[in-house]
């Protein structure tokens, strides 16, 4: 009998023990710590800036009037005390690699491996998965070209024209396209695509989402051909009425080969699961 009371006393306490740990795992706070670098870089118009985003993170790109490109980065550690968050906050930056016409800005942290041995070659490991986010404000010459490959975060393009080339895994996109070619590809989220411009110089625009809503805000007054299809699940839902029928084909809910004024440049929408949305500009 007092086997059996000890034995159902140790029971209690393991499972008093193992419920206090839990608790204590899920209530265990993590620390934040935010840092700020800015800097300025000559480049002159028609270079190409390149940028390779963090895993989590939002990238704003503007074109502005000065032949310099702006860096404003915005980089969130957290970690479980000050002295690790000094530890992750070391590692986790961007770095530059400049030529005469190109300029690369690319994220560095905890995930890159390469970075990491020449960075730190003691870094604890149970800091490797630790969260890291960066957040970009880049400015750069109107007239220049663009490289963005980014992970899981919105995304803000407006005032750029030139030669495009953007794939972002998850975001919320902003893309205001004055012109230039762009060629765009989306893992998941909500692009809004807006092209002011009536007479849009630029050879080509194509832009595909895997997953998601693609809404395409046109000028009324647009002359392009317009192509836009939905592959899997999902429809097109036209409220632009400038639309016309182009090569004798049929609008469906699917797809859409369409001219718009006296046709031009080619624009190219297409969604693969989820609803791509034809409209005129809101004012």
């Amino acid at each position: 009998m007092k086997s059996q009371k000890l034995f159902n006393s140790l029971i209690f306490t393991l499972v008093f023990v193992s419920l206090t740990a839990v608790c204590l795992a899920q209530t265990k706070q993590t620390l934040k710590r935010t840092t700020y670098k800015t800097e300025t870089i000559d480049f002159g118009v028609g270079g190409t800036v390149s940028i390779v985003g963090a895993p989590n993170g939002s990238i704003t790109v503007e074109g502005w009037q000065k032949n310099e490109v702006e860096i404003s980065a915005e980089i969130e550690v957290q970690a479980e005390n000050e002295s690790d968050l000094a530890e992750l906050a070391n590692v986790s930056t961007y770095i530059l690699e400049k030529s005469f016409a190109h300029l690369r800005i690319s994220s560095v942290g905890t995930y890159n491996k390469q970075y990491l041995k020449s960075a730190a070659k003691k870094f604890p490991k149970n800091l490797l998965k630790m969260p890291l986010k960066i957040d970009y404000h880049i400015k750069v010459p109107i007239f220049c070209n663009l490289e963005i490959d980014g992970g899981n975060g919105d995304l803000n393009l407006s005032n750029v024209e030139g030669a495009m080339r953007i794939k972002v895994l998850e975001s919320n996109a902003k893309l205001n396209l004055i012109g230039g070619t762009v060629l765009a590809t989306f893992g998941k989220g909500n692009i809004d695509i807006v092209i002011p411009k009536s007479n849009r110089r630029g050879s080509k625009t194509d832009i595909q989402l895997a997953s998601g809503t693609m809404n395409v805000q046109l000028s009324p007054n647009l002359s392009a051909f317009i192509d836009g299809q939905v592959l899997r699940t999902g429809q097109i839902e036209n409220f632009y009425d400038l639309l016309k029928p182009r090569d004798n084909r049929k609008f469906t809910d699917k797809s859409i080969t369409a001219k718009a004024g006296g046709g031009g440049t080619q624009l190219s929408f297409i969604v693969g699961d989820g609803t791509l949305k034809f409209a005129e500009i809101e004012n």
